[in-house]
């Protein structure tokens, strides 16, 4: 292990034992994590007969989800550096799990309310705590893929949300909560078996003082402290701010996007916005974690480097998707969105890494949890306020092109920032 201006770097290839099936332990629950909280919206019509609520309460659940989820990540993720991640990753399923098989059980508007809320808190610490351990464990050259594997997990279970609906239609929507709680519970018992936090020696630091600290007497207020005071997350909270605002305006609003634009039925509109976007972005999040990493290993500002080349493909990518009439271009363009846009996200983390003290990396991760969440959900609305005056989504999407160009500046600073400090 070798230091230069604050940044740690490593030399070497060797891993803590377990590092690989760690990852592969969270790759499941990341997946399980996702189809839990998005199969609620597969199946719309068969709760609607089963517990009736208007279409604004039916999209309450998922606002509600979003609200508390965002408002709990930065307290996950400080929880997560107190005390030992994997065991905040086991009691986060654990809990989600048995609040989804009690989802099942629902009755009324206000028990699915309820229950929403419940899952947005239990689901909040897993993603700072999972990320975190990942990078405690992956320490050098394989920090990237290691994250990009975590979050494919997540990528697969969005993508099989449909399953819930699956079920809804063919037996009732109760079975899928039902079983899918069962699945979750039983996992966090082989995770608490196993699922160990790595070694303390050799974990990166970003200190050049010698000073024993008692990690468990870490305040909230001195991890606010120290991230804040430090410019480089300042400009990566900004960063991913923006990011998430993009991303979920082009999410929420592809499918609508292609059946206005093309004249595509509801059902063909969902295959075009999805049947790609999802296998695009998984292979985006394993190559920028590969590019990164191997990169890396001549300098370690490839963790920010590599994003900011995927920007500058996701870019053009989505302007001209957004301008051009020919179907088979927009689909191209989007899946080059889909897939360059990942490389931000498979190395958030270790950006986080090469930036923050390793005491405060899961609470910084949180507080960026919040932020995107947050800022994310207002871009959908945005979308959808300027749609209501009568503003196409073509010209939508190329203001999302534009906020993405703030992007790869803001990106620029922490770059700059990070350089000084190197």
């Amino acid at each position: 292990m070798k230091s230069s201006g604050g940044i740690t770097t490593f030399s070497g290839n060797s891993l803590p034992r377990s590092a690989w099936l760690v990852v592969m332990f969270l790759f499941i629950v990341g997946a399980l994590n996702y189809i839990d909280r998005n199969m609620l919206t597969t199946m719309r019509s068969s709760i609607m007969d089963s517990i009736p609520m208007s279409d604004a309460q039916f999209g309450l659940l998922t606002s509600v989800f979003l609200w508390v989820y965002g408002l709990m990540s930065p307290l996950a993720g400080y929880l997560a550096d107190k005390f030992k991640r994997s065991h905040i990753i086991i009691f986060s399923l654990l809990v989600w799990s048995l609040v989804t098989w009690m989802t099942g059980h629902a009755t009324t508007f206000n028990q699915l309310l309820a229950s929403r809320a419940l899952m947005g808190i239990s689901e909040a610490f897993y993603m700072p705590a999972a990320l975190a351990l990942i990078t405690d464990y992956h320490r050098g050259p394989t920090q990237s893929l290691a994250t990009g594997i975590n979050l494919a997990g997540v990528m697969l279970g969005s993508s099989l949300g449909f399953i819930g609906g699956w079920i809804a239609e063919k037996y009732t929507w109760n079975l899928a909560f039902n079983s899918f709680g069962i699945v979750g519970i039983v996992y966090s018992v082989i995770l608490f078996l196993f699922l160990k936090d790595a070694p303390k020696d050799g974990i990166s630091i970003v200190s050049n003082t010698r000073v024993k600290i008692d990690e468990n007497r870490i305040s909230f207020y001195d991890a606010i402290k120290n991230l804040f005071s430090k410019p480089a997350y300042i400009y990566l909270l900004i960063f991913w701010s923006f990011l998430g605002l993009v991303n979920w305006m082009v999410v929420a609003w592809l499918p609508t996007y292609y059946k206005e634009t093309f004249n595509l039925t509801q059902s063909m509109a969902g295959v075009y916005a999805t049947a790609y976007f999802w296998p695009a972005s998984i292979i985006g999040l394993l190559a920028g974690g590969y590019l990164s990493d191997k990169w890396s290993k001549k300098n370690p500002l490839a963790r920010i480097i590599v994003p900011l080349i995927g920007l500058m493909f996701a870019i053009p990518s989505i302007f001209f998707g957004s301008l051009t009439a020919v179907l088979a271009i927009t689909v191209a363009a989007f899946a080059v969105y889909a897939l360059t846009s990942k490389f931000t996200d498979t190395n958030m983390m270790p950006m986080l890494c090469l930036i923050v003290d390793h005491r405060y990396r899961a609470t910084g991760y949180g507080i960026l949890n919040m932020l995107s969440t947050i800022i994310g959900g207002l871009g959908v609305y945005i979308a959808g306020a300027m749609r209501d005056a009568q503003i196409g989504l073509s010209l939508v999407y190329q203001v999302s092109a534009i906020a993405l160009i703030i992007c790869s500046e803001i990106l620029f600073l922490v770059l700059r920032t990070a350089k000084k400090r190197n």
